[in-house]
């Protein structure tokens, strides 16, 4: 299958990355590249971290135990690995190797928004950092801006170090509101 148009056209490569035997690959939601070309597969399975060389070969596995359901990911630009973890109400900060360098985490105590997963599925009011956090961006002084939108409806700004600068957004369809916001 060959998808695009112009200089980006990309091709399905069928079977590409090899994983250790019983494995499974389960909802990727989010794959990244660093500066080496290694390939992050950011997963919703026992494995949340798949990593592979530029060929397909399994290099290792991290965040077992650890990350509850993957959502977003990406590289910054001194190769750091970010994840955003949805159901764990968090951002975790990691090495290439799956060292954890920081984490941003409210764990079980998602900020009060009225909202709960499969019981009240509206944001009711705007909330502190987290209720299933969706997205991240990096800027180029390693602040960071993270999209609190399946419980939430705002986002967040936080220092390159974690702390929490401001916040904005609140439930709605008008200016300076949002509907699941997804990815910065």
């Amino acid at each position: 299958m060959r998808l695009g148009s112009g200089q980006f056209v990309y091709e399905e490569v069928d079977g590409w990355g090899e994983v250790p035997e019983g494995w499974n690959v389960v909802e990727a939601p989010g794959v990244a590249v660093d500066s080496r070309d290694r390939v992050y597969v950011f997963c919703r399975s026992e494995h949340p971290v798949i990593v592979f060389d530029r060929e397909g070969q399994f290099l290792r596995s991290w965040g077992e135990g650890m990350i509850k359901r993957a959502h977003d990911i990406i590289v910054g630009p001194d190769d750091s690995i970010y994840c955003v973890d949805d159901w764990g109400h968090a951002v975790h900060k990691f090495t290439p190797e799956g060292e954890l360098l920081m984490s941003i985490e409210t764990a079980d105590n998602p900020a009060d928004t009225g909202y709960i997963w499969d019981v009240q599925k509206e944001v009711l009011r705007a909330g502190r950092p987290f209720n299933y956090p969706t997205g991240i961006a990096l800027s180029p002084d390693g602040a960071l801006y993270v999209s609190d939108g399946y419980g939430n409806a705002r986002v967040h700004h936080f220092t390159a170090e974690g702390d929490l600068l401001n916040s904005w957004g609140e439930p709605g369809t008008g200016a300076g509101q949002f509907v699941t916001p997804h990815n910065v």
